[in-house]
């Protein structure tokens, strides 16, 4: 069905057209401007692995980092605007230090290894030939292309130290998954090869990391010597050992306010407890707190939130969310849980181009291929264009309704999900919000179907009221402009 794209009016202009009697459930929210839930910092993806093959391609850096329509391949796409980007300081290197060399995995991809800068441990002098600065230059340049187009947040992450600073010189992890891989005697080093990341990037790349983060899903029971990616087991009490030596060595290089992010725990649970492990001085060190979102709809979202947002005071990020599912479907349904439940003020999809439905654009990594993208990036573009840096999110009391409300822009914005197998009807009553002359417009996708954010009118109105009917299996937003 050919939609055109719906300028309609309300608050007080004459009713636009009515709704049948007959017809789906109804799903009723009053929305309130006062039910705020936190400012919206933005939304992201990580460079790891994606950016070390695709990393000159400047058409995806508009793509992601735009939301101007672009070509890719032979494709056009609306371009998502993301303005978060992580940075993965790479693990493996290949210069021997005398005897010792790497030990690599049996199962990783090359496109896996991400080349680290600090090859040996005879000097710790970022200018000393100990150190090549020239490696991972594709990934540095899609942050460098990132910064041209306006991202604004810039977040150094590791997912191992360097090989040489592990226990077993595996960057994929131990001998056994329970094992903690960073050698003890190798921390105070691990905490240097970070700052001196951050000082460089700061100094030479004209990148100015926002925050930095030293773990990466530590606790998780998958980091072993034959891992299919770099990683490494850190208990709470190692990662207890490591955060004040990171302060330390970012103090001493002038970065007192960048922040720390951790702990990056696979699974809400496993942050709760993670989190709940730590002293009140170890707390202290971690001004941002980053989980991924790997545990979909289980996990205790409501409790991470109120024990580090409410009683912690700190900022909450889902840093890491990734599926197979190319639908972009299941995708929504757990970012929605977060925002209703985990409440974070950023949401960071993992891989931008992966393989099968893990990308937003799948890719062939080995041979440097892109197909055309997934429905997910049409999905996710219903959050990331319309959802700004800088608004306000609102609590709606339903899961499948995200709102945010722009007050210097005097902007509304709405996105509906329904993953089920039937159309629903949305009844919005917007009375507690003020204007004149109010418009609205929207899209839609139907990633079973051939909507791909493609415009809708599919809304008219009941006084202050939306009515909105929403096909199966779809993410539809609406823009309420001037209240």
């Amino acid at each position: 069905m050919k939609r055109r794209s719906a300028l309609l009016y309300l608050f007080g202009l004459p009713f636009a057209g009515r709704v049948s009697a007959a017809g789906p459930e109804v799903n009723k929210v009053t929305l309130d401007p006062a039910a705020k839930q936190g400012t919206w910092d933005g939304w992201g993806v990580s460079l790891c692995w994606w950016a070390g093959v695709f990393g000159e391609r400047a058409d995806l850096a508009d793509a992601l980092f735009t939301t101007k329509a672009v070509r890719v391949g032979n494709e056009l796409l609306p371009g998502l605007g993301l303005s978060i980007v992580r940075y993965n300081a790479g693990a493996c290197a290949s210069r021997k230090i005398g005897e010792r060399a790497m030990k690599v995995s049996k199962i990783i991809q090359r496109y896996r290894q991400m080349e680290g800068f600090w090859l040996d441990d005879r000097s710790s002098d970022p200018a000393s030939d100990s150190w090549d600065w020239s490696v991972d230059a594709k990934q540095r340049n899609m942050l460098k292309l990132a910064k041209e187009r306006g991202v604004t947040h810039f977040e150094l992450f590791a997912n191992s130290p360097m090989w040489w600073m592990t226990r077993n010189d595996n960057p994929s992890g131990g001998p056994k998954f329970s094992d903690d891989n960073l050698a003890p005697a190798q921390e105070q080093n691990f905490a240097i090869y970070l700052a001196s990341i951050a000082r460089r990037a700061a100094d030479d790349w004209g990148i100015p990391f926002t925050s930095v983060s030293p773990f990466n899903e530590p606790v998780s029971d998958w980091w072993f010597a034959d891992c299919k990616q770099e990683g490494c087991h850190m208990s709470p009490a190692a990662q207890a050992r490591v955060l004040p030596l990171l302060r330390e060595e970012l103090d001493k290089r002038g970065l007192s306010k960048l922040p720390i992010s951790a702990s990056e725990e696979t699974y809400y649970d496993h942050a709760v407890r993670t989190w709940e492990s730590f002293d009140a001085k170890t707390r202290a060190l971690i001004g941002q707190v980053n989980v991924h979102g790997y545990q979909e709809a289980k996990g205790d979202r409501a409790k991470l939130q109120r024990l580090v947002h409410v009683e912690g005071g700190k900022r909450l990020w889902n840093s890491e969310y990734g599926d197979g599912d190319p639908s972009g479907l299941n995708m929504a349904r757990n970012l929605h849980r977060d925002l209703a439940a985990l409440k974070p003020t950023s949401w960071s999809y993992w891989q931008a181009v992966d393989g099968g439905g893990w990308g937003l654009i799948p890719g062939e990594m080995r041979r440097g291929n892109l197909r055309p993208a997934n429905a997910k990036w049409h999905v996710l573009g219903h959050y990331t264009r319309n959802i700004a840096p800088g608004a306000t999110m609102l609590t709606t009391g339903d899961e499948a309704l995200i709102a945010a409300h722009d007050e210097k822009q005097r902007r509304l914005s709405l996105v509906f999900l329904n993953d089920g197998g039937e159309e629903r009807e949305w009844r919005i009553d917007l009375s507690r919000f003020e204007g004149k002359g109010v418009k609205a417009n929207g899209w839609i996708t139907e990633p079973m179907g051939k909507s791909r954010y493609q415009a809708a009118d599919a809304i008219t109105w009941q006084g202050k009221v939306m009515v909105l009917r929403q096909p199966k299996q779809s993410v539809q937003t609406v823009l309420v402009n001037g209240v």
